[in-house]
């Protein structure tokens, strides 16, 4: 069981540098732990690259496709109280933006504050150095 950050999912969803060894590791570990909010994070990084793209409808549509099938297995981590308070640590602690404070706080959470025991899946940097400090195992 790992902790996935909605930049780590992104490249499972589509096609970008690192996204054989993000297949890798769900191949070696599907179960995933996620914020509340990272299938609505991915859809709008998903969003930006089909408007870059300047089309891509099939990809989208494939991507959003993975999207929602991840969706249906991933254990997610809800909006609680506990996660908000975390988050609002989080930001005092390591200058996050608000919705990396609340992945970093649903991690958190998720391994009851032990974060030794959860391995953290991130593509952001400062995101995965804020993990670090946090004692999470980071994958990048």
């Amino acid at each position: 069981m790992k902790f996935w950050d909605a930049s780590a999912i992104v490249p499972l969803l589509a096609s970008e540098a690192g996204s054989a060894a993000r297949d890798v590791l769900l191949a070696e570990d599907p179960v995933m732990v996620v914020w509340w909010a990272t299938r609505v994070e991915c859809r709008s990084a998903l969003v930006r690259k089909q408007d870059e793209a300047k089309g891509g409808e099939e990809d989208f549509r494939r991507a959003t496709a993975r999207l929602d099938r991840l969706a249906r297995c991933w254990i997610e981590m809800g909006p609680l109280e506990v996660v908000r308070s975390a988050a609002e640590r989080c930001l005092r602690l390591h200058r996050l933006r608000t919705a990396d404070a609340f992945q970093l706080a649903a991690a958190l959470v998720a391994c009851r504050f032990e974060p030794g025991q959860l391995p953290f899946v991130c593509s952001d940097s400062r995101l995965a150095e804020a993990a670090n400090r946090e004692g999470f195992p980071v994958i990048r």
